[in-house]
């Protein structure tokens, strides 16, 4: 470079740095020179709060719904298979869900817990027919949700497989709330009869109000081989490990297919659920309509559990 480039450059240099203005039309193209701010005055503005509802984000609004309901109301979460996801198909579900709700009250169940339905069946003399029995599945989503029931009935077992949202139950009652240590209950085909027995005119166990679910321990036996599926695999916490026995043979391959590394791959549980943010917009949609249904649902039970006092003669 020249003498006189670089004592051009050194010129220019010390008339910017020294220079003090601060140029306040400075703006995006979409404000107009009036709503032009310094940013002494954007950082002096009031931050987010009650008092300024502009400024909150629309989503906070939301009101805030229980952590549980996700366990309580499943079957209102979609399928996390991105091919299967329609969000208008889900929103109609939704609203065609809970103006069943309104006709007919769906009771907090999980699998292992004792129900009743009461069923249209138009072969029956009252055209209604009743079935009592432990569930041992519950799944589905939408209107698709189904659970499966189980009972033995002449020494003879018998499942009855119901759509949560079928027209045709009249009612559905919770005899006995409570949980397994497992999701799923198909081991009670492959044991003793008298874990899957329940009368057909069981009465109603309630609960404190207030109270948490509680979790049943039991350890089912399983009968002698062969069984419907080979238990041996699968990490089952409900069955006594004593039970199931097999040859060395079978023990080797069974340790074969084992998959320990299920547990800890992030990407397999990030496709079999739905994300946080997506459940808190789904259950704060209908959250209102649900916590109402609650209420009615407790307000029906202390009148069941309520025993009116008779006079002493």
């Amino acid at each position: 470079m020249s003498a006189v480039g670089l004592a051009l450059s050194r010129h220019l240099r010390a008339h910017f740095l020294g220079s003090k203005t601060i140029c306040k039309d400075i703006r995006c193209l979409s404000t107009s020179a009036g709503t032009a701010q310094t940013p002494q005055e954007i950082s002096t503005k009031d931050p987010p709060s009650a008092s300024n509802p502009e400024n909150l984000n629309p989503r906070s609004q939301d009101p805030p719904v229980p952590s549980q309901y996700r366990f309580v109301y499943p079957e209102f979460l979609p399928d996390p298979t991105p091919g299967f996801r329609n969000h208008l198909r889900e929103k109609l579900e939704r609203m065609d869900m809970m103006a069943r709700r309104t006709v007919i009250d769906i009771p907090e169940f999980y699998v292992g817990s004792v129900l009743a339905v009461t069923y249209s069946e138009p072969h029956a003399p009252g055209k209604s027919n009743k079935f009592v029995g432990i569930c041992i599945d519950r799944k589905g989503s939408g209107l698709r949700a189904n659970f499966l029931l189980r009972n033995v009935i002449d020494n003879q077992g018998v499942e009855i497989k119901f759509d949560l949202y079928d027209p045709a139950i009249q009612q559905i009652d919770c005899l006995r709330l409570e949980k397994r240590l497992d999701e799923e209950l198909y081991y009670l085909r492959d044991a003793p009869l008298e874990y899957s027995t329940f009368p057909m005119d069981m009465e109603v166990e309630l609960l404190p109000e207030g109270s948490e679910v509680p979790i049943n321990p039991l350890k089912v036996p399983l009968k002698p081989a062969p069984w419907l599926k080979r238990w041996e695999i699968y990490p089952m916490k409900g069955i006594v490990p004593e039970t199931v026995v097999v040859t060395p043979k079978k023990w080797l391959r069974a340790e074969k297919l084992k998959k320990p590394w299920e547990k800890y791959d992030l990407m397999k549980i990030y496709r079999s659920t739905i994300p946080e943010e997506d459940q808190q917009a789904i259950y704060s949609e209908v959250y209102s309509k649900l916590h109402t249904l609650e209420i009615s649902r407790k307000k029906m039970k202390r009148k069941r559990g309520f025993v009116r006092p008779t006079k002493s003669q």
